[in-house]
């Protein structure tokens, strides 16, 4: 789980190709470039749309709240006014979507998701993601998602990119930038407080984020053990503090008990996965606000494994883990709903707030997992999470009554991103 191999780049990789190769990786040509120069002058404007979205019941996961019989009108991809038919003035003119007998909810969050081609990115939205926080990137293909996303809306989730992991382990990802390769002499692979510094310092020279660490190896490879620590206190607060010093916070996948109280009382933002999280770690959690993002997905996904170690590596943990997430919920620790899906088969963010909703959180709370609280996580809970004036106008249309069956999140009717319709999956 996490990150799985792609091939990189070919031939010479320049500072000033980076951007562009990872545009190419992605699949897309869309490039970052600096405000002011004549490539930014010459690069279209974001495609926002109009829409009304009309006569659904609407829920407002903040509050809870149901309208029924409810309007949204979006304006330029912002949501300019949401609730009830007698208490919106609706424009003349504007396309409709008509939601009668369905209901409404804001575009969902996926905390946690691994993009390496536009497709990913497009599956991603036309299930539900229209927000998503990567989990990193072999060669920064995440920060031209993210680019993709501003440009083209309806193919990209709104994204914040974590760049490539840093991890002992580099691999391939010395390529993914010049500034990277001095790192492939060292024979103890990125673990000094210099090489930590290094690979945090060129992921922010790139554009990320957030940072991504590890604390244990790897659940998905079966020729590793999860529960093996790979870096020490000390190692995580390096992390920490280097990305702190940018602004930025620090996701940190792990597994074991001690690994994961290492990495919240390093400072982390979030704890990925987490497993044998134990309670003195949760109530550490809940003192500091740490998210716990516990992919529930990924780890089921394990379970149905033809590899039989991680069959039955996924089928320990599951139950573990679901009561873990109790525990955290019990507790006040804030969830974030993420898939941890990488190449190339997405899964829907709904079976993870149907998961959640296994581990013990009652409807509504699951899918705040994936609205509010993951909107919080990611720092865009004035954009996204509901459907409110001044909120970005992403919503996904369901079936029926999500509060009485989670699974009409698996596949929405509709998706809406930046006032567009998108084709839903």
């Amino acid at each position: 789980m996490c990150v799985d191999p792609v091939p990189p780049p070919a031939g010479h990789l320049t500072r000033r190709g980076v951007l562009a190769t990872a545009a190419v990786l992605a699949g897309t040509t869309a490039l970052a470039v600096a405000p002011g120069t004549a490539a930014a002058a010459r690069r279209p404007e974001p495609r926002a749309g109009d829409l009304v979205i009309d006569g659904g019941t609407l829920l407002d996961p903040a509050t809870g709240a149901v309208v029924e019989d409810g309007v949204v009108v979006i304006r330029d991809g912002i949501v300019r006014a949401a609730g009830a038919r007698d208490a919106i003035e609706v424009p003349a003119g504007s396309a409709r979507l008509d939601a009668r007998g369905r209901w409404v909810l804001p575009g969902l969050v996926d905390a946690h998701i691994h993009f390496n081609t536009v497709d990913e990115a497009s599956d991603a939205v036309r299930k539900g993601a229209t927000s998503a926080r990567s989990g990193s990137t072999n060669f920064y293909q995440d920060i031209a998602v993210r680019e993709l996303a501003r440009q083209v809306p309806g193919r990209a989730p709104r994204l914040k990119a974590a760049g490539v992991f840093v991890t002992p382990d580099l691999g391939d990802t010395v390529l993914a930038d010049p500034d990277l390769t001095p790192l492939a002499r060292l024979a103890e692979g990125v673990r000094s407080p210099e090489a930590l510094r290094r690979v945090v310092e060129v992921n922010l020279a790139r554009g990320a984020d957030v940072i991504k660490t590890r604390v244990n190896e790897r659940a998905g490879l079966p020729e590793q053990d999860p529960l093996t620590q790979v870096y020490s206190h000390e190692q995580l607060s390096e992390v920490v503090s280097a990305a702190g010093r940018r602004g930025k916070g620090v996701l940190c996948h792990s597994y074991s008990e001690q690994g994961c109280h290492d990495a919240v009382t390093a400072g982390i933002r979030s704890l990925e996965h987490g497993v044998y999280v134990g309670e003195r770690t949760l109530h550490e959690m809940r003192r500091r606000n740490t998210f716990f993002t516990p992919t529930l997905t990924a780890m089921a996904g394990l379970a149905e494994s033809s590899d039989p170690v991680l069959a039955e590596r996924g089928r320990t943990y599951l139950p573990i883990l679901k009561d873990a997430v109790r525990a955290a919920h019990e507790l006040g620790v804030p969830l974030a709903a993420g898939t941890d899906s990488s190449g190339g088969a997405v899964d829907p963010i709904g079976r993870e707030v149907q998961l959640m909703h296994e581990a013990g959180l009652p409807a509504l709370d699951a899918i705040r997992t994936a609205t509010t609280s993951a909107a919080s996580l990611l720092g865009v809970e004035r954009e996204a999470g509901r459907l409110a004036p001044g909120f970005s106008g992403d919503a996904v249309v369901l079936s029926g009554d999500p509060h009485q069956d989670l699974s009409v999140l698996l596949a929405p009717l509709h998706v809406v991103r930046a006032g567009r319709l998108v084709e839903s999956a």
